[in-house]
């Protein structure tokens, strides 16, 4: 059921044990001797694992006690209802160290409703009074559906009697009603009718015996009756059940501040002023303040339905938002649907589980994790804790779970507060003492550890009168002047250079100070990747101290070289080996100096000038080659060189004694493929033209061979008629055209 959570802290050293131990992270190591000479008590107080490196065998840190399950009886739906459990937890707590403990939930079915019905009587509510006088037996049956323990109550409203709320001319007050054939009751501030009671008949009957009544401006006193009718409570008779406050109206609401126009300042005292009658004057102090009436409904567990007209719901909406534990229905005109506004709001309200603590005090935290649909596990979750624990649409019988977790910030006094949820009666009632004070075993006094003129307790000495120091080995009767001179440097006005105490002329440095008058910060010194002197080394009075193969100001500097190293040169001789990493120089990089970046860009200067010098005498070109061991090779052989420009091949390497070598070769002279292809096309195209045009000639030939030996082998008369026919044709031609 409760469980310990124990996160890493960090701890900050105190002077005494008590103080100590409030220190989240701390712990205290009371041994005899375990201070070196001149250090505060403070050094006593660090992490366990801490003290226990510095030789402190068994250092103190008190136990957290497990919690106490004082009432934890099981849920039930029986007719001694349980729906919270457990009820009754006693803690111990110890600053910085949360606790949790596990909460459960189950409403159960038929559980006592008490329904106080709150009905604004102005004179625009006539017809809704007289459909609730037809409704009351409705009203009730629905109730019922959820419960047969039903108590019913019935209160109205109106406005304060006084100007310029309600007309004081005395025709008016005894019959405020704007319409001559219209007779109302006079006007009052609010009125309870019957207390809550489970004689429904007595419900129908008060209702029924209703008058309406009227006022001169839009807004009601609706406030006033909401506060009333929930701080008079045992009056009003609201038992241990859910209850209900239903209020209805037609019109806005008066509020802080609006009573001031009848010269009302004092703020209501949320206090119960119903007259033996059951009536509230209303004439003595201002409207409550929204805020006021979110207190009041919630610290009576109370919740609020608002049944109000469409035209102004939307100012209800915004009311019920800073309201906990209400809802807002839209009335018909007439209230006709008041029945099923009651079912919805009453179901919207059950569906919706909200956990919440009353009562804490500063310096105690209460944070949650909620369960509502999935089963819960044996301890708290990794999901994040929230300030608020809700769960939505949750059914009748359904278990709801969720962690509490308390924290304490500071030591306090034992007290208690307590766990419930809005608009359920039950509590769980917390206990919590609070573990701020050690337990180191025997005092022991006139101790030879205090000089034998102390009580020694915790390590530390509780010195006689008289005598002064850690180990009260100091009398108070020397001159203090020549003590504490004792303690400043060099005619410093402050004591031990303000970072300890003077105690016998000595200085007793704080943590993380030293030196004979703590001039030394001990923690100041550079840092590196956000740990002091890099973590390689000690910070002693401001300066590292390096561990071996460590160097620089924070330390961050390994003197070896190993990382630099290659097959041939550190660094490949371009670069210096700088905390073992290689710094290069211009134009090499790379962890090793071995890599020459836009290596083809860089040497075309010298590829241009050994083009320039026809391959010979490439050596007057050492200086735009920057050096390079260069060799000439044949083109062929550098074919899968990375580099080209003009008519050179070329590829730059770095050997491992970092000599740089370019290789370069001429290249090889080639057929321009692209002209082989063209002329190749061309002359195909004419060849094959040609091809064409003797194939016609040949065909032409053959035809006319074959032709002239029918000819020769025609009759003579057959050849002069085709020749006669012939000539008339020329004739006949030539003649056309004279």
């Amino acid at each position: 059921m409760c469980a310990q959570i124990l996160g890493a802290k960090t701890c900050v050293p105190r002077p005494s044990c008590s103080e100590c131990i409030q220190s989240p992270g701390c712990a205290w190591c009371s041994a005899k001797g375990f201070l070196q000479a001149g250090e505060p008590s403070e050094r006593r107080c660090d992490a366990k694992e801490a003290l226990t490196s510095r030789g402190c065998k068994e250092p103190y840190l008190p136990e957290t006690e497990e919690a106490l399950l004082m009432k934890d009886k099981e849920l039930s739906a029986s007719d001694d209802i349980i729906q919270l459990r457990p009820q009754q937890i006693d803690f111990q707590l110890r600053v910085g160290v949360p606790q949790t403990f596990k909460v459960s939930f189950k409403r159960a079915e038929g559980y006592p409703i008490d329904l106080y019905y709150l009905m604004d009587l102005s004179f625009s509510m006539g017809d809704d009074l007289d459909m609730i006088k037809k409704l009351g037996q409705d009203l009730v049956s629905t109730l019922q559906s959820f419960t047969k323990k039903l108590r019913i109550g019935f209160g109205s409203f109106v406005d304060k009697v006084a100007l310029p709320y309600v007309s004081q001319m005395k025709r008016k007050r005894r019959d405020p009603s704007p319409h001559r054939e219209t007779s109302c009751q006079p006007a009052f501030s609010f009125q309870n009718l019957l207390n809550l009671t489970t004689d429904i008949a007595a419900f129908e009957k008060k209702v029924i015996g209703q008058r309406i009544s009227a006022n001169l401006d839009s807004p009601e006193s609706g406030f006033d009756a909401i506060m009333q009718a929930a701080v008079c409570k045992d009056v009003i008779g609201w038992d241990k059940g859910t209850k209900i406050l239903l209020y209805t109206s037609d019109d806005t609401f008066h509020m802080a501040g609006d009573g001031r126009l009848a010269g009302l300042s004092e703020p209501p005292d949320g206090h119960c002023h119903l007259s033996p009658s059951g009536l509230y004057d209303g004439t003595r102090f201002d409207y409550p303040s929204v805020g006021q009436l979110a207190r009041v409904l919630t610290a009576n567990n109370i919740q609020l339905i608002f049944a109000v007209t469409k035209n102004i719901s939307a100012a209800y909406e915004e009311l019920s938002k800073m309201i906990p534990q209400s809802v807002v229905g839209v009335l018909e005109s007439d209230s006709s649907n008041v029945v099923q506004i009651i079912k919805n709001a009453y179901n919207s309200l059950s569906s919706s589980v909200v956990l919440e603590h009353h009562g804490t005090p500063q310096g105690l935290e209460v944070a949650y994790q909620a369960y509502c649909t999935s089963p819960s596990p044996g301890l708290p979750g990794l999901r994040p804790w929230s300030q608020r624990a809700e769960c939505k649409d949750i059914k009748i019988n359904q278990q709801v779970d969720f962690y509490v977790q308390l924290n304490m910030s500071r030591c306090l006094e034992q007290t208690e507060f307590h766990l419930s949820v809005q608009g359920i009666s039950e509590q769980l009632k917390l206990v919590v003492k609070m573990k701020c004070e050690c337990d180191c075993g025997p005092v022991e006094e006139a101790s030879p550890s205090c000089s034998g003129h102390g009580t020694l307790h915790c390590g530390t000495c509780r010195c006689d009168p008289g005598f002064l120091g850690q180990t009260c080995d100091c009398q108070q009767s020397e001159d203090h002047v020549s003590l504490y001179e004792k303690c400043r440097h060099g005619g410093s006005s402050q004591l031990c250079s303000g970072h300890g105490s003077c105690e016998c002329g000595k200085c007793a440095c704080q943590h993380s100070f030293s030196g004979p008058f703590c001039e030394c910060d001990d923690s100041n010194c550079a840092q590196s990747n956000q740990q002091l002197c890099g973590g390689n080394g000690k910070c002693v009075c401001g300066k590292c101290n390096c561990l071996a193969a460590y160097g620089g100001e924070a330390c961050d500097c390994s003197t070896l070289t190993d990382r630099c190293q290659t097959a041939g040169r550190p660094c490949s001789g371009r670069g210096d080996c700088l905390c073992n990493r290689c710094v290069c120089k211009g134009g090499f990089d790379g962890d090793h100096c071995s890599h020459i970046p836009n290596n083809c860009t860089k040497y075309e200067k010298c590829v241009t000038c050994i083009s320039n010098l026809a391959g010979e005498g490439a050596e007057a070109c050492e200086v735009p080659c920057e050096g390079a061991e260069l060799s000439s090779k044949d083109g062929r052989t550098l074919q899968d060189a990375h580099c080209s420009f003009q008519s050179f091949l070329y590829d730059v390497t770095l050997t491992p004694q970092g000599i740089v070598h370019l290789r370069y070769a001429e290249m090889p002279r080639t057929i321009d493929k692209t002209w082989v292809i063209i002329w190749s096309t061309m002359s195909g195209i004419v060849f094959i033209g040609l091809l064409i045009i003797l194939i016609s000639r040949l065909l032409l030939e053959f035809h006319y061979r074959r032709g002239v030996p029918k000819l020769r082998h025609r009759p003579a008369a057959d050849r002069l008629e085709g020749d006669s026919h012939s000539l008339a044709q020329r004739y006949h031609h030539h003649h056309g055209h004279i």
